[in-house]
């Protein structure tokens, strides 16, 4: 008998993602200082060395400044979301190789492919908020990160964001002028955590990723400084559940008509009783929180119009319908009109937002993806839903909302 050849594993990591990373750091580095006006401090006890590397995340270029802090290449991992663009997501795997991941699940084939990367000696990057903030305070964290720091045995680099919610909040399309850094606040050595549990690391991780700007450090301006509000703000302490409307430096109610400003400071003035965005936003997760949304089924809690997608997971997506109506219930999502279809959140695994106000919704076998205008707020979908399973399962009155 002729011996069967062994199939041979393809590697993760390829020699030319060090030349792409070389090649491609100058201009980086540039379109940083252009964007946001700042420069990354490199990490200069990097000593050639292997890092899981672990930052918080408050800006859609944050996967740009570890990469200009450490010289060798960083495998981040990624929403499957940049792996379902067609010809676009096979130049990014190319160029750099991310580790796809679902977002605000255990993803077993993530967790394997880090081991991976880890086993063939390389940089494993991580956002373990997995969400971008929409308060100014650090999102919730899984608590999945412990265990897979401490299965990846590597020296754990923090890489600090500050002032990046206040340059470019994630609800906002503009920049602002003001001050903002990145940087390795401190490594935390294997034999320092060899010794503590799953539940030690994962707070340890979560006390030194955070980060609070709801604050007056600073000042941040710009001439549309409140523009797309609307997409973090749905509940009127006045009216409930309703839209906003934003413009220039203003947003307000569209059903009873008051408005505030947002200053340079990050405050809010006006007719509302809020100083911040975290005190708008716990306000309105502690509204949800208080609602019983299994009595919220006969009439529509609110309506939008969007187009629907068809996601196949790090694939590609295509348009199913244009103009849809999508109706939202205390336990459903009913899409009407140019596509008819009922999403029972029972029957729903999971609903994610992408971006600023992307909403992916996981229903059987299909992804469903979610795109409005530009106004649109996803985040009222994720909260509802998320109050609908916190109402319907073994968590109980638990108050998480999804972010």
């Amino acid at each position: 008998m002729i011996a069967q050849k062994k199939r041979s594993v393809k590697k993760w990591i390829h020699p030319h993602h060090q030349v792409v990373r070389h090649v491609l750091f100058p201009l980086v580095a540039f379109l940083v200082w252009l964007l946001y006006r700042f420069k990354v401090t490199r990490f200069k006890e990097e000593n050639n060395r292997q890092y899981l590397i672990l930052a918080n995340h408050q800006t859609g270029f944050d996967q740009f400044y570890p990469s200009l802090a450490f010289r060798r290449p960083i495998y981040y991992v990624a929403s499957e979301d940049i792996f379902s663009m067609g010809f676009l997501s096979k130049v990014i795997i190319w160029l750099q190789n991310p580790i796809p991941i679902k977002k605000q699940v255990t993803d077993i084939k993530a967790v394997m492919s880090c081991l991976r990367v880890a086993k063939e000696g390389g940089n494993i990057g991580i956002f373990p908020e997995g969400n971008r903030t929409f308060s100014g305070q650090t999102a919730y964290i899984n608590p999945a990160i412990g265990g897979l720091a401490k299965k990846l045995g590597l020296p754990i680099a923090f890489f600090k964001i500050e002032g990046g919610y206040g340059v470019q909040p994630r609800w906002s399309d503009v920049r602002r002028r003001g001050k903002m850094k990145a940087y390795v606040s401190s490594v935390l050595e294997p034999e320092e955590y060899k010794s503590w549990t799953n539940e030690e690391l994962y707070r340890y991780i979560c006390e030194t990723l955070y980060q609070n700007e709801a604050n007056t450090e600073g000042t941040f301006r710009h001439k549309n400084s409140a523009q797309y509000l609307e997409r973090v703000l749905y509940v009127c302490p006045h009216c409930g559940i309703t839209h906003f409307e934003s413009c220039g430096d203003t947003v307000k109610c569209t059903g009873c008509g008051r408005s505030a400003k947002y200053l340079p400071t990050k405050e809010f003035l006006g007719d509302f009783p809020f100083r911040f965005m975290l005190d708008w936003y716990n306000y309105q997760q502690n509204y949800i929180n208080s609602l019983n949304t299994l009595e919220l089924t006969q009439q529509p809690i609110i309506r939008d119009t969007c187009s629907l997608y068809q996601v196949s997971l790090y694939s590609k997506k295509r348009l199913l319908a244009e103009n849809v109506q999508m109706a939202l219930y205390g336990d459903r999502v009913e899409l009407s009109g140019s596509f008819d279809k009922v999403l029972p959140f029972g029957a729903v695994e999971n609903i994610t937002i992408l971006g600023k106000n992307k909403l992916d919704i996981y229903h059987g076998d299909m992804v469903y993806q979610v795109q409005g205008d530009k106004r649109f707020n996803a985040l009222k979908y994720l909260n509802l839903f998320h109050r609908y399973k916190n109402l319907t399962t073994e968590v109980q009155n638990g108050s998480f909302l999804g972010l």
